[in-house]
């Protein structure tokens, strides 16, 4: 049965970290597996490998094979190397104590090296903290200047609106005042015109009324003129009354005067 030794992901997105497992290569990558020898997390500076150095051994002996990923791993902690001394030991090319000595001070000087490596990264996250940290405040001032210099744009901004808005406010005041001026004369132009009309109205009704009225007085005095002629006789008659009672005497001098004139006439 082949046989690999390989990466099996955990963790959440974004934050994952493996289990270094012994697998049949035709199962899935996160499926069943035949025995974990370790783990792997990338996360950390520099990065967890926690691999059972016996086991891993026995394995690649075996003929197991790792992928490329676990192949680094193995090396990084001295699996290959061990496996390679080994090889050499079998086939006579040194003793097993010349081996040993050869993997002890490659252990010392890889050790030496993940120390030192250790220390760079302390002091880079110091070196890197301080700086982080400058260039947060940096960032913040530069922050802050953006701000102010925003906040003043923005007070220019209002303050020419305010003074355009006053301006418009003014100027719709004086149209407003305009259109009521016009409004007025118009309306006071349309009342003198009501108030011609209504007196040149009422100046008919009162020519009218008084043409009625002259009507009437003309009527009554037409019918008073009718009726007067009717009463006048009347007075008349009481007038010529004494003179039928008037004496004999005064009839005898008129009836001698009328004699007397037709003599002359006739002499003439």
């Amino acid at each position: 049965m082949p046989t690999k030794i390989r990466l099996q992901r955990h963790g959440k997105k974004r934050y994952a970290y493996f289990h270094v497992v012994i697998a049949d290569s035709r199962s899935p990558r996160d499926g069943k597996f035949i025995e974990k020898i370790g783990t792997y997390n990338p996360n950390t500076n520099p990065a967890t490998i926690d691999i059972s150095f016996d086991k891993a051994l026995d394995w690649v002996k075996k003929g197991a094979q790792p992928t490329d990923t676990v192949r680094a791993l193995l090396s990084y902690k001295g699996v290959i190397y061990k496996n390679h001394l080994d090889r050499g030991v079998l086939k006579g090319a040194f003793s097993q104590e010349e081996a040993d000595k050869r993997f002890e001070e490659w252990m010392k000087s890889k050790e030496e090296k993940i120390e030192a490596k250790r220390e760079q990264v302390a002091s880079m996250t110091a070196e890197e903290a301080k700086k982080q940290l400058e260039a947060e405040k940096e960032a913040n001032k530069k922050k802050a200047e953006a701000i102010a210099a925003k906040v003043s744009e923005l007070a220019g901004e209002a303050a020419e609106a305010v003074a355009e808005g006053a301006e418009a406010a003014a100027e719709a005041t004086a149209e407003v005042a305009e259109q009521a001026a016009d409004t007025a004369t118009e309306v006071a132009a349309e009342v003198a015109e009501k108030v011609e009309e209504a007196t040149e109205a009422a100046t008919e009704a009162v020519e009218e009324v008084a043409e009625k009225v002259e009507e009437k007085v003309e009527e009554a005095t037409e019918e008073k003129k009718e009726e007067a002629p009717a009463e006048e006789p009347k007075a008349e008659a009481k007038e010529e009354e004494p003179k039928a009672e008037a004496p004999a005497e005064e009839k005898a001098e008129e009836k001698a005067e009328d004699s007397s004139e037709e003599e002359k006439k006739e002499e003439a």
